[in-house]
This record gives C-alpha cells, sequence and structure tokens, in this order.
C-alpha cells in the first residue's frame, strides 16, 4: 500500500504494487498507464474479472503475457480497448459485427472481428480475426483510454481459476507485474466470446441469452 504522507508516486524498491481503491484510483491508473507505456505489465479490475494488461500493439509486450501466464501462444489474446470507436481504429468490422458491438458494448462481451494491420501477430496467433473487449467498468475504461489498447485476460497462470480479489492474485503474477488497481472484488462472471458474422458463440457467459436472440433475429435498421 502507498503512503499518502509521501510526495511522490514513484514506489520505492520494497513497495508492494498493489494500491488500494478510494481517493488514490486516479493516481493508481496514471501510475498502471505509465508502466504500461513502458512495456511493463499491469493488473486491473474489470466487470468480470481481474485483467493482465499489456501493450496490445507490441509484440514484446504480448509476449511478457503469455510468458508470464504460461499461456499456449496458439490460444490467442483479445483486445481490450475504451470504446467501440477506438476499436474500430485497430479492426475491419462487418456492419452486422459494429451493429452487434453497439449493441453489447461495452459490456461482459468479448466480438470477435477481422484485425487490421495495427495489430500484432503475436496476439491473434497468426489469425486474421481478434476479439474484442470494452469492459463496462469506469476504472478499466479510464485506463484503457489513458494507456491505449491492452491485452484483456485474466490476471492469472493458465489452468487456474480466475482472480476477483488482488488478495487473490499468485505470487507469479504479482511478481511479474509493475501495477495492481485494487478496485475490490469483482463478480466473477466470465465474458461471453462471440462472432456475429458466424453467428457462433465460441464461450457461453454473461449475457449469452440475449446474445442468442440477437443473432437469431437481427435488428433491422428502418
Amino acid at each position: 500500500m502507498t503512503d499518502d504522507s509521501d510526495d511522490s508516486d514513484a514506489p520505492g524498491p520494497h513497495d508492494d504494487p498493489v494500491t488500494r481503491g478510494g481517493g488514490r484510483l486516479d493516481a493508481d491508473v496514471r501510475r498502471a498507464a505509465a508502466a504500461a507505456a513502458d512495456g511493463d505489465l499491469v493488473v486491473y479490475p474489470t466487470e468480470t474479472v481481474y485483467g493482465l494488461g499489456g501493450d496490445a500493439l507490441d509484440p514484446d509486450a504480448v509476449e511478457r503475457v503469455f510468458e508470464l501466464k504460461g499461456r499456449d501462444r496458439g490460444n490467442p489474446l483479445s483486445l481490450g480497448v475504451a470504446s467501440v470507436d477506438v476499436a474500430l481504429r485497430y479492426t475491419r468490422p462487418t456492419e452486422l459485427a459494429i451493429d452487434f458491438a453497439r449493441a453489447f458494448l461495452p459490456g461482459p462481451v468479448t466480438v470477435v472481428v477481422e484485425r487490421a494491420d495495427a495489430v500484432p501477430d503475436a496476439l491473434t496467433a497468426g489469425r486474421d480475426r481478434v476479439g474484442i473487449r470494452v469492459p463496462d467498468h469506469p476504472v478499466a475504461r479510464d485506463l484503457l483510454d489513458s494507456a491505449g489498447p491492452l491485452t484483456a485476460t485474466s490476471a492469472n497462470v493458465s489452468g487456474t481459476g480466475s482472480v476477483t480479489r488482488p488478495a487473490d492474485l499468485s505470487d507469479r503474477i504479482r511478481e511479474g507485474v509493475a501495477a495492481v488497481i485494487d478496485d475490490g472484488e469483482t463478480p466473477g462472471t466470465e465474458s461471453t466470446v462471440v462472432d456475429p458474422d458466424a453467428g457462433t458463440i465460441h464461450r457461453r457467459g454473461a449475457m449469452a441469452g440475449a446474445i442468442e436472440a440477437w443473432l437469431d433475429d437481427p435488428p433491422v435498421e428502418e
């Protein structure tokens, strides 16, 4: 925990990277955004679970995420952004996919669309599609607005349970990140992963019923 009496925002060599919520959240977000800009990894809250963020447009930072999680490089990571409009800068979605995204984002949904050239192969495992995540969480969106696109993946070692409280972070994750934004406990639900163009739900999670209903009968603009 940081000391409120310290005029410096920089942590000391023995400081725990975890910082608490409340009045310091803005400073915590700034510190985490600066860490991500330096190529470091950060942990941040979402409306589902705590996420592990690195610069999603930097292949080296993406590689560090895979390494820290012990994740198979053939298993793509999602692209976390602050809004659907920001997502459009890094993707080439169809009109159907845009309509779907505007209907369900921000929210606990990962929308799979065609990526643009700025998205590195490292993030998508060389595939031409990428999952877009716009968290319905003000702290997460503040961070993404400040830092730019970050990896959107749970802050856990692959094969272990997702983390809903910073206190439950594994030592491996805690020691491998430069900052942890602590905004209390998160709900623990998983996002639903969906490719609206294919009409396919890859993973059922939050709002799956509403998503199925939309896919079965997409709204038609008059």
